[in-house]
């Protein structure tokens, strides 16, 4: 895929390379703006649950 996207860019070496660099941060833009906030509703991290206990070091003694 990668190969493809390289032989399909326009100009010299350095220009594909600028070009590269431009739509990878294109695409963590979009991913950060719009598809994580998105997503983030349908993902259980909110689900957490944790002992209101003693800790892992205090129930040793």
């Amino acid at each position: 895929m990668y190969g493809w996207i390289w032989r399909h860019l326009p100009g010299n070496t350095l220009v594909r390379a600028l070009l590269s660099l431009v739509l990878a941060l294109a695409a963590v833009y979009v991913l950060f703006q719009y598809v994580f906030p998105w997503a983030e509703p349908l993902l259980p991290f909110g689900d957490v649950t944790v002992d209101e206990g003693r800790s892992g070091q205090e129930q040793g003694r």
